[in-house]
């Protein structure tokens, strides 16, 4: 992690809020495993805070089998009644209940399209968009392309993939690069 640098103002929270900004944010993600880790996690986000996500995120491998999408299809009603009472995840019916049912859509979209990779970066073509925000509030919460990405994946029988969360997801992965322009990973992630 980089020290005195600047970075977008929500990255200097915490520590792990600066090593993910630093490390993991922005950066284009074409693993299906880490693709559907961030869906999962951007969908247990919604109404909370992304440090809550965070700091639970070690849980949530642990709790989802580091997130093997074959083995989150397969979870039984025990397994997700377990589930819920795991404090080391965000302990809501309907996240869990939505993280399986996703595991499944997801692995219908890898069988269609080969990978879940080439299906959602196939939303910009494959290149990252490049955004030039100066401050935070220029970063809007939905964009036109996050409002067709959350229908399409909706009628694929996705849920807690709202507009807002597919930008943040979008945002997450690298479809998109919202570092604001004079964060030091702007550049970085641009090239």
């Amino acid at each position: 992690m980089k020290q005195n640098m600047k970075r977008c103002d929500w990255a200097e929270g915490s520590d792990l809020e600066r090593a993910y900004h630093d490390e993991q944010w922005g950066v284009p993600v074409h693993d299906d495993r880490l693709l559907f880790e961030m869906l999962t996690l951007e969908g247990a986000q919604a109404g909370l805070s992304w440090s809550t996500i965070l700091n639970k995120r070690e849980g949530y491998r642990k709790a989802f089998d580091n997130f093997d999408v074959h083995k989150v299809a397969e979870y039984s009603q025990e397994k997700i009644d377990a589930l819920l009472q795991n404090p080391e995840i965000v302990r809501n019916r309907l996240k869990v209940n939505a993280a399986v049912k996703n595991a499944r859509a997801f692995m219908r979209v890898q069988e269609e399209f080969g990978s879940f990779d080439a299906y959602i970066w196939s939303f910009v073509e494959n290149k990252a968009i490049q955004n030039r925000w100066e401050n935070i509030a220029q970063i809007p919460a939905h964009t036109p392309l996050s409002d067709t990405i959350s229908k399409e994946l909706k009628k694929r029988g996705f849920s807690f993939v709202g507009s807002t969360i597919c930008y943040a997801y979008m945002q997450a992965i690298g479809m998109v690069n919202d570092h604001l322009v004079g964060c030091f990973r702007y550049d970085e992630i641009k090239k």
